[in-house]
């Protein structure tokens, strides 16, 4: 059985007879985890291992875990810092800065990957205008560079650990100030403003080989009338060919206002994967989910197959118990765990003897 195209959820810390009959549906590819789904370690263990037996090939399995309050396991895994704090660091210390940013994406990764999760919907490629709530610490920096500088540090830190990267949220969400998960955004500029900054990074992280992309609940009227995660134009015309990322693309969740443009959620999920998704994502409504699998009527390109199946983690990766003997894991977590505390910028104040300047 291939994975099919939808990516579900699930209610609880242990999977219900309804769970395991939705995920054994031949149009489900993956699960996505939230906060509600950690009770400990060996829980989330015990879970991921449940949902990768489920299926061969296995389920993907995801997480939004960037750090800062985007973070949805925590006690027993390291405290990531805010994107944000690192872009501090590295107007003052910019290689310093990329050093933590890969020792970030590697501590992030490693501890997921013990844990069973194949991927983290990370790095954010939003600039931070100050506009932005949803987005806010999440974004690395309000300079494009500086963003795609500490994005590729980030990304090879997950890929050292076995684990693809998904940068978010195309085009970029950080210029507007409406939250897409309780209303429809809508950024005004040109295209040629946006391309200018807020596609820098996209455009540098696709060349850098990002494996994954997800698109922003976000209308860009000078581009087009749909959401960005509903438009072939950006989609297939400006991401895939003028941008050349031949990664998978992953609506973001579909039960978000941002979303309610479209219609119903077979509708919804129908739109993004014609426009140009790999896999849609249908969070937090199981009566929705059910409707999905139910009436859609989809034929998964083969392409689509091929982009997903690579955004599986890396085999035999290292358990906990493991990781905790090895060096650059033990090194990493101790220096990650003065970020964050206090001013960043004093942080690096404090190093600057050891550190330099980059």
């Amino acid at each position: 059985m291939i994975l099919g195209p939808i990516m579900l959820d699930v209610p609880g810390v242990a999977l219900t007879g309804d769970d395991r009959r939705r995920l054994a549906h031949p149009l489900v590819g993956g699960v996505i985890l939230f906060a509600r789904n950690y009770q400990s370690s060996a829980q989330l263990l015990a879970l991921t291992a449940e949902i990768h037996a489920l299926r061969t090939p296995h389920l993907l399995i995801a997480v939004d875990h960037e750090g800062g309050r985007v973070q949805r396991f925590r006690e027993g895994f390291t405290v990531l810092p805010p994107m944000r704090e690192l872009g501090r660091i590295w107007d003052r210390h910019p290689a310093e800065a990329r050093r933590l940013a890969r020792e970030c994406g590697y501590v992030l990764a490693a501890e997921l990957r013990a844990h069973g999760v194949d991927l983290s919907f990370t790095p954010v490629l939003d600039l931070d205008y100050g506009a932005s709530g949803v987005i806010g610490d999440r974004a690395f920096h309000s300079d494009a560079d500086a963003v795609a500088d500490l994005a590729h540090q980030l990304m090879l830190g997950l890929k050292d650990a076995g684990m693809g990267s998904v940068g978010k949220h195309f085009p970029g969400h950080g210029f507007v100030r409406a939250d897409s998960h309780l209303e429809i955004p809508v950024d005004e500029r040109s295209y040629a403003d946006i391309e200018q900054a807020d596609l820098v990074p996209f455009r540098r992280m696709a060349g850098y080989g990002m494996t994954g992309v997800m698109p922003a609940h976000v209308i860009y009227p000078a581009v087009d009338s749909q959401p960005a995660g509903f438009s072939s134009i950006w989609l297939k015309r400006i991401l895939r060919g003028e941008l050349g990322f031949d990664g998978a693309v992953f609506s973001d969740d579909l039960s978000m206002k941002g979303a309610g443009v479209v219609g119903d959620m077979v509708a919804r999920v129908a739109a993004a994967l014609n426009a140009g998704c790999d896999m849609a994502l249908v969070c937090n409504d199981c009566v929705a989910a059910d409707e999905v699998l139910a009436r859609l009527d989809y034929c998964m390109p083969a392409i689509s197959i091929t982009r997903i199946a690579r955004m599986r983690g890396k085999q035999h990766p290292p358990g906990m118990t493991e990781l905790r003997e090895q060096t650059r894991y033990a090194a990493a977590v101790h220096t990650l765990a003065g970020i964050g505390h206090g001013s960043a910028d004093l942080w690096a104040t404090d190093r600057s003897n050891t550190c330099g300047k980059g």
